[in-house]
């Protein structure tokens, strides 16, 4: 079922979108300011149980949380009740495939020191943009934190904790993800 309603909402609340937005159940989708969130042309969102046989947790939630927040979706993105939460920036490059379930998380949501933490909960917590090239496949369950860099055309495998630089063309697995094989993209029938 295309939520074609809530695309009335996106405009509302200024969040642009591109041509053929296929929006597979509702989403949670909020932007403290819209013109900073964008999502791409031919962009699927699935955020209903039935949309994703794997089992989603959760609808998909896009939220740019301060007024300078940008998140960047591109052309042929398909996104599976996964969270996007943005304090500074996430990028997410065209023909990525984002897994069941995943969190990308620019912030660490609070202060890692315990008396900062208790004093000012909110402030004083690690942002770091977070750039996921074009072509990328993130597997189910994954997280993906503050800082991460995921080079183009790799593949994160399920399960996986990013938090730092992933290069291009290779497969990643692990926590924290390490890359475990090089692809040659090359290669007729790579990964088969």
């Amino acid at each position: 079922m295309n939520c074609n309603w809530f695309k009335i909402f996106l405009r509302i609340i200024k969040v642009r979108y591109g041509s053929d937005l296929t929006l597979n159940g509702t989403p949670i989708i909020y932007s403290k300011s819209g013109e900073k969130l964008s999502i791409g042309d031919h962009v699927t969102i699935n955020s209903s149980f039935l949309s994703n046989l794997l089992g989603l947790y959760q609808r998909t939630i896009i939220i740019t949380r301060t007024s300078d927040a940008v998140v960047k979706i591109g052309n042929h993105v398909g996104i599976s009740g996964a969270t996007i939460y943005a304090r500074r920036s996430i990028v997410i490059g065209d023909y990525t495939l984002i897994g069941a379930n995943t969190k990308i998380m620019d912030n660490d949501f609070h202060p890692v020191n315990p008396k900062v933490r208790r004093n000012t909960p909110n402030e004083k917590m690690g942002i770091q943009p977070i750039v996921i090239g074009e072509n990328v496949f993130i597997g189910c369950n994954c997280l993906i934190l503050k800082g991460s860099r995921i080079g183009n055309n790799s593949v994160i495998g399920a399960g996986s904790v990013v938090s730092g630089d992933i290069p291009a063309n290779c497969v990643a697995a692990g926590n924290p993800a390490r890359v475990i094989k090089k692809l040659d993209i090359n290669e007729q029938g790579a990964g088969q």
